[in-house]
């Protein structure tokens, strides 16, 4: 699903040049569940952002569902993200003015998708966070927890085979936390490939492999330990 070879990314200024990632070998299979850890500032987010194609990187080849994507152009990316990859984030990012079925609907409207195709994928998602009934409700009616659940059906609704998660339980409190990594686990279940940053050493320890990132390198502990 993902393979990243000798990858890099640099962030220059004019007076200063910071190495993100450094020389990152990673291969993610089709259907894995991959914790990524590490320091703060260590490179997790910026890993994230470069697997989501969000940010280009430096140098390196990176290989997302088979295709080369440092050989393609802005709008190649930008489809191929669009296709393949669901994001969620700490933060929720749903919008206050619009109701649940609309919240989802936002990303597949950019889509083209045709009305009918974007209710049916609507009421899916929703059912399948456990949100069905709530479709009217605005996000101020939600907890946090039934928020972020929101904000996975919104990237489960464009049928994604790559899910990446920052910090998806960072908002959450223990019980919240435990109930939204259990909706994770049974979306991976169903076939997903999700690769998932958070700093929560238990909730680490539940994904089937886990990355740790540190000073941009990363060390796969899966092999570490094998």
């Amino acid at each position: 699903m993902l393979k990243m070879t000798g990858l890099g990314k640099v962030y220059r200024t004019e007076r200063i040049e910071t190495h993100a990632l450094r020389g990152v070998d990673v291969e993610v299979r089709e259907g894995e569940f991959i914790a990524v850890t590490g320091p703060s500032g260590s490179g997790k987010t910026t890993f994230l952002n470069v697997a989501g194609l969000l940010e280009d990187a430096s140098s390196g080849r990176y290989e997302l569902d088979g295709t080369d994507v440092t050989a393609l152009d802005d709008d190649a990316r930008s489809r191929l993200r669009n296709r393949a990859i669901g994001f969620i984030f700490q933060g929720f990012n749903l919008i206050p003015e619009l109701n649940l079925a609309d919240n989802v609907d936002v990303p597949l409207r950019y889509r083209g998708l045709p009305a009918a195709e974007r209710r049916q994928r609507i009421e899916q998602a929703l059912a399948q966070v456990g949100l069905a009934s709530r479709a009217r409700h605005y996000p101020a009616e939600l907890s946090g927890g039934q928020q972020q659940r929101v904000a996975i059906a919104r990237a489960l609704a464009g049928q994604p085979r790559l899910l990446l998660a920052d910090e998806p339980t960072g908002n959450l409190d223990t019980q919240m936390a435990r109930s939204v990594m259990e909706l994770l686990e049974q979306i991976n279940a169903a076939g997903t490939t999700i690769v998932m940053v958070t700093h929560d050493p238990d909730l680490a320890r539940r994904a089937q492999r886990h990355l740790h990132i540190i000073d941009g390198q990363v060390a796969d502990l899966a092999l570490l330990d094998a």
